[in-house]
């Protein structure tokens, strides 16, 4: 698999920072696609707007049971009519408070469920991705999307759309009871409303562009933070803590900005419908009191007015706040759907074939192949393996050695020519039956949180444990294992820090002799590790070996002197191609490398 290089330190936030800050308008695609996770669960969302209506009425009934204590209970003394208001005032406080629980716990409950979906539709979906997708993309930026972006769903899919249809009915229940009540008080509260909604759309474009620039803010931070954070070893030993600092400084600074202005920006809304609101009501004072004087309206009207004035101005408060959620919760919609909508490179044809059992013949025909698909890094390679060859690579660094493996398991496609395995075209056959008969081994081998056992058993979870302390002695890991307290059950901790660099390579080893692969690939597999741990290794090749077609990128060329077939690869092509001896004998490229690395050696060891 092709190794990203680290980026310098030195002014390292700026790579980070390249995703697109979007410009383009409110997208209601998006938004009805959103939406759209919600219907599984659309009985428990009409159950809960069902109880936001009820709390809604009991709120509403309130002012009406005040107008008629004030205009009739209270003048008339009317005593048992002032406790049935009493009584039932209550009664409608305990029906709001018991169903406001229930609201919230269905709002939760389905909320949640719609977030796990999602997070997990998009897990998967990157699973499928190609490793295309991964190149140059840092990890910190796809977990913003996997967390943030997905939290940032949370409130809208929780509680927002639920809530403004709430909100809306609400506001149209009591633009009805007020003029109702009194058409012409009505209408003086309304004056504000056109004066509201200017205001409303002016902001909402600077809200929508300052969310948006602080969700691209936040994403090249965690892309810095993961990054800075595994390669901590390499800042510590170059000393560059303070340019790393530095950098991160940059990074934080840029993110606290954007975050501050549209905070900022953010806080204009609601002092906007305040300021409304209060020059709306005080025209409901004036007016209203006018209206007592002259015996038009009574007094507990007017109070009962104020209060539906007050509640009036609520539902256009939440909604002015719902849009600040909407906007936030867009911005990250539209990045969490531009990776479900991103189509995997590599997959399975409709009439893809799955792979019987190979034996293992490998290969290429005139196969070109890029990275960029502008620079070809193989320029029309052919070679035939037979099974069970051992096949070594060498070449210098950029040649193209890593490319072919890469293309092997269909890491990545061909741009012209094809790769046969057994007769088998691999675009023609199912990935899963091309790769379940392949193993492969790197130089950096990724050992995840758990057990030994677990990592052993990773390509094969249903292995017994024979089965996997086979594996381990064939893969000369079994015995510093057994030191460990707890052997097979040692929890190795993230990236199996716990393990030398020699014992995570037998590690990985293991489990890639555990998944008995017809086809097994070393990518510089013993580049990184002791001459000791080197030679348990190459004991463990050489007894899977048999039987099995292997190819073999090597540093060390002593440890490639029994292969099959060495080919050296130079500028996409291959320059030579043999066995060791014949190839020494032509006094070639392969010849000039084994002298040079054999005299750096005794250079070495000189010293």
């Amino acid at each position: 698999m092709p190794i990203l290089l680290s980026r310098g330190v030195i002014n390292m936030s700026r790579n980070f920072d390249h995703e697109d800050v979007y410009k383009q308008k409110f997208d209601l695609q998006n938004f009805k696609r959103l939406v759209g996770y919600l219907r599984p669960y659309l009985k428990y969302l009409l159950i809960t707007l069902g109880i936001m209506l009820t709390i809604s009425l009991a709120e509403m009934t309130g002012p009406i049971l005040i107008q008629q204590a004030i205009d009739r209970a209270i003048p008339e003394k009317n005593v048992s009519l002032l406790n049935i208001i009493g009584v039932t005032y209550l009664g409608l406080r305990l029906l709001i408070a018991l169903s406001a629980y229930f609201r919230t716990k269905l709002l939760n409950r389905t909320g949640q469920s719609v977030i796990y979906s999602l997070r997990k539709q998009l897990f998967n979906h990157i699973q499928k991705l190609s490793l295309r997708f991964f190149d140059g993309r840092p990890a910190g930026k796809l977990m913003t999307r996997l967390t943030s972006d997905i939290e940032n769903l949370n409130e809208l899919l929780t509680s927002g759309i639920v809530q403004v249809i709430n909100e809306v009915l609400t506001l149209a229940l009591i633009m009805g009871i007020m003029l109702f009540m009194h058409w012409q008080l009505a209408l003086y509260t309304f004056i504000i409303l056109p004066l509201l909604m200017y205001i409303g759309l002016r902001l909402r474009t600077y809200v929508r562009d300052r969310w948006r620039v602080v969700r691209s803010k936040r994403s090249s931070m965690n892309a810095f933070l993961q990054e800075s954070i595994s390669g901590m070893r390499t800042i510590q030993a170059f000393t560059q803590e303070f340019n790393s600092a530095e950098s991160f400084e940059e990074v934080n600074s840029d993110y606290t900005s954007a975050q501050l202005k549209a905070t900022k920006t953010s806080l204009l809304v609601r002092p906007a419908v305040e300021i409304s609101s209060a020059i709306g009501t005080c025209i409901i004072y004036v007016a209203g009191a006018s209206f007592v004087f002259r015996g038009q309206i009574s007094e507990g009207v007017l109070v009962a007015f104020l209060t539906y004035i007050r509640w009036f101005w609520e539902p256009i408060r939440n909604l002015s706040n719902f849009y600040n959620v909407l906007l936030v919760a867009m911005a990250s919609a539209e990045r969490v759907f531009k990776i479900l909508d991103w189509e995997p490179e590599i997959k399975d044809k409709i009439e893809a074939q799955v792979m019987p059992r190979i034996k293992g013949q490998v290969n290429f025909n005139q196969v070109r192949f890029g990275y960029d698909r502008n620079v070809d890094v193989l320029k029309g390679i052919s070679f035939s393996i037979k099974p069970g060859q051992t096949v070594a690579l060498v070449g210098s660094t950029g040649a193209g050695k890593s490319t072919i493996i890469n293309l092997i398991p269909r890491f990545y496609d061909v741009l012209q020519g094809s790769i046969t395995i057994d007769g088998y075209n691999i675009q023609d056959i199912t990935i899963d039956s091309l790769r379940d008969q392949m193993s492969i081994v790197l130089q950096d081998p990724l050992i995840f949180s758990g057990t030994i056992r677990d990592n052993i058993a990773y390509g094969k979870p249903n292995a017994t444990d024979e089965e996997i302390i086979e594996a381990a002695k064939l893969a000369n890991a079994h015995d510093f294992i057994v030191e460990f307290a707890d052997g097979y059950q040692t929890e190795v901790q993230e990236r199996g820090s716990r393990l030398s660099v020699g014992q995570r390579q037998l590690v990985s080893f293991a489990r890639a002799i555990l998944a008995d692969p017809r086809i097994i690939i070393l990518d510089e597999a013993t580049s990184s590790i002791d001459t000791k741990t080197e030679k348990l290794i190459q004991d463990a090749i050489q007894k899977v070996l048999i039987g099995r077609t292997s190819f073999v990128i090597a540093h060390r060329l002593s440890t490639i002197r029994n292969a099959d077939l060495i080919m050296v690869i130079e500028d996409g092509l291959i320059a030579e191609a043999g066995t060791h001896e014949s190839l020494m004998l032509e006094q070639g490229v392969y010849y000039n490398l084994n002298i040079a690395q054999y005299r750096s050696l005794q250079k070495a060891a000189a010293l």
